[in-house]
């Protein structure tokens, strides 16, 4: 899930650098060289971050020209879909990875697994290809990844009495640290994500930790009906109105953490980098509390990146970038100077990149680590929707107005028949 684009600072020569421009459906140029057309959404940093490593590659490599354009993401996926009635789809897409299932449907993806070197994809985070795995076919390989995590206000631990450099690591240490903070300070001690919203994925994508910590799953493994009404979405769903009805956590907007009005949260590596410049107070991250009972887990967001099957000499120009960009070397200096995590498991835990972590962003660190035990959101085409009405429905049990069994229930239900439906 893509909250924001990251603000921290890389060592870019920015004033140098030139959006190019972008003529959709890249191709071979008069002078021999093929021409292959990006379509992201990043801005700030990141766009000039990723334009300099283009303007790299296009100096270190003769005959291809890499062109890149910044579409808004509010309008990526309606001006994919309008490119493609008109035959004009770029040659590359790099959009949030709960993307990938409907641009797959949009336009005809080539299958990366033959055009990247096997020990690149075999190096990438294994929940992370698994995404893009459709019909047998790797039709897109990650460029970006965050995940979530655990982040908490120092000075209201302080004020509590608790040690701010041991936050707690469990469900029931958060619920004990908890009744402690509410105690001493007044103020809840964990932000829930408890409205459904225009989307549902807020509430989604952060539920689905805790269902996976308990060792549950959201879909079935071929994405053909819900599998959250089970024991551990119970579990779950429980410890979610359990906080709620002691008064650990409230029901509202999102929010409150950024605000000091509450103790803790569960969220996204790119927080690091929004508050480290300036932080609204002093705060710590750790791994995502899991129960005593059950595994750590976490829920990956980030970008993909997709090749459209333009042509023979596109489509090859177009993997043959990718898998420059997946090299060690670019991981490297992509995931230092944008802030984002490391998408290889041989930068993600190399001395290089821990290194630079330890020294300049250390609150990265337990997102880093995190990667190990991070899972990814059904690959399927109807997820949005799915999203949606399951978040709807577990709203209800939130604020009282059913029982955590009903709203399993009805939950389940509603996301079957989008299923049903299609």
């Amino acid at each position: 899930m893509h909250r924001s684009s990251l603000r921290v600072a890389a060592v870019v020569a920015a004033a140098a650098l030139g959006l190019t421009g972008c003529a959709a459906g890249g191709g071979s140029t008069g002078s021999d060289t093929v021409e292959v057309t990006v379509w992201h959404y990043w801005d700030g940093t990141n766009a000039d971050t990723f334009d300099a490593m283009v303007d790299d590659y296009n100096a270190s490599h003769e005959g291809v020209e890499i062109k890149t354009s910044n579409v808004p993401n509010a309008d990526f996926l309606t001006k994919l879909r309008a490119s493609a009635t008109s035959n004009t789809l770029p040659d590359i897409a790099i959009g949030d990875l709960v993307w990938v299932p409907q641009i797959n449907q949009i336009g005809s993806l080539a299958d990366l697994g033959p055009l990247l070197p096997a020990d690149v994809i075999s190096d990438i985070n294994p929940a992370l290809t698994s995404f893009g795995t459709i019909d047998g076919k790797q039709v897109s390989v990650p460029v970006s990844a965050n995940n979530l995590g655990y982040i908490y206000n120092k000075t209201l631990f302080e004020e509590a009495g608790l040690d701010p450099a041991s936050p707690p690591t469990t469900w029931e240490e958060l619920k004990a640290d908890g009744a402690v903070i509410l105690a001493k300070t007044g103020k809840p001690a964990y932000e829930l994500f408890t409205q459904a919203g225009d989307n549902g994925e807020g509430l989604t994508w952060n539920f689905q930790v805790n269902l996976w910590q308990a060792g549950g799953e959201f879909l079935t493994a071929d994405n053909s009906a819900a599998a959250f009404n089970t024991a551990a979405g119970k579990e779950a769903l429980g410890y979610w109105k359990e906080l709620i009805d002691s008064g650990l956590s409230k029901v509202g907007a999102w929010g409150e953490l950024g605000k000091s009005e509450v103790a803790s949260a569960t969220d996204g590596s790119w927080m690091v980098g929004i508050w480290a410049p300036d932080p609204p107070f002093d705060f710590g991250v750790s791994t995502a509390p899991y129960p005593e009972s059950g595994t750590p887990a976490t829920n990956l967001g980030g970008e993909q990146a997709m090749v459209f099957d333009n042509s023979p000499e596109t489509t090859k120009a177009a993997a043959d970038f990718l898998a420059w960009f997946l090299e060690p070397e670019q991981v490297l200096s992509w995931s230092e100077a944008t802030g984002m995590l490391p998408v290889t498991n041989s930068i993600a835990t190399s001395a290089d990149y821990l290194g630079w972590v330890d020294e300049n962003q250390p609150r990265l660190r337990p997102y880093v680590e995190q990667m190990a035990v991070a899972h990814a959101r059904p690959n399927t085409p109807l997820y949005p929707a799915i999203s949606l009405a399951f978040a709807k429905e577990i709203e209800k049990a939130l604020t009282g107005a059913v029982s955590v069994d009903d709203a399993l229930a009805n939950a389940e239900k509603a996301v079957n028949d989008v299923i049903a439906k299609g």
